[in-house]
């Protein structure tokens, strides 16, 4: 898909905030410093459309970008580790399940790490999606960190820890390098 127009729409703490059109919506969830970001900059072919850092939890909202004025892609705050307080990740969990229960998505996005095998935030995630019956793909991503000999078997464990029946497409991908941009 060729990107003409990709912009900040809205960013959101409570539902009100939250556009009000009924543009489809691409919703993108993964543990922080998993690349959400980067993973939305090299889609849209945009160096800074989606703030990049190297420190985890720097998403701390509920970002909605829209696309060619056709869909918006959501960027939500990461999971799991990062360097702040208890009390604010228990916020960011708040502001993903009101998210969730506005039953807003069109198509979700995992976002995992092609290195590692998903931890039990990836887990519930993973539950999430199957549980809803939101359809969803899911994007193993930094897959230029990873050897080529290592890569099947790191996707097959990807697989089978989050139970995944072979019906669950998981996508390797490279935001660093545009890796299966396409």
């Amino acid at each position: 898909m060729l990107v003409k127009k990709a912009e900040l729409a809205a960013v959101a703490v409570k539902q009100h905030q939250y556009p009000q059109d009924e543009l489809p919506e691409v919703a993108s969830a993964g543990r922080s410093n998993v690349g959400k970001s980067s993973l939305l900059n090299t889609l849209t072919n945009r160096k800074n459309l989606a703030r990049v850092s190297g420190t985890p939890g720097k998403t701390r909202t509920i970002n909605f970008f829209q696309i060619n004025d056709a869909f918006r892609i959501v960027d939500l705050p990461g999971y799991g580790y990062a360097q702040v307080s208890q009390k604010e990740k228990e916020r960011w969990g708040k502001l993903m399940e009101d998210y969730f229960a506005a039953q807003r998505i069109d198509l979700g996005v995992m976002i995992v790490d092609a290195r590692h095998a998903p931890t039990n935030n990836d887990i519930t995630m993973a539950n999430w999606f199957l549980e809803s019956g939101c359809p969803f793909v899911v994007v193993a991503n930094k897959l230029d960190k990873v050897k080529k000999s290592e890569l099947e078997g790191n996707l097959a464990l990807i697989r089978k820890t989050l139970d995944f029946g072979d019906d669950v497409l998981i996508l390797p991908f490279s935001a660093e390098k545009g890796t299966n941009r396409d």
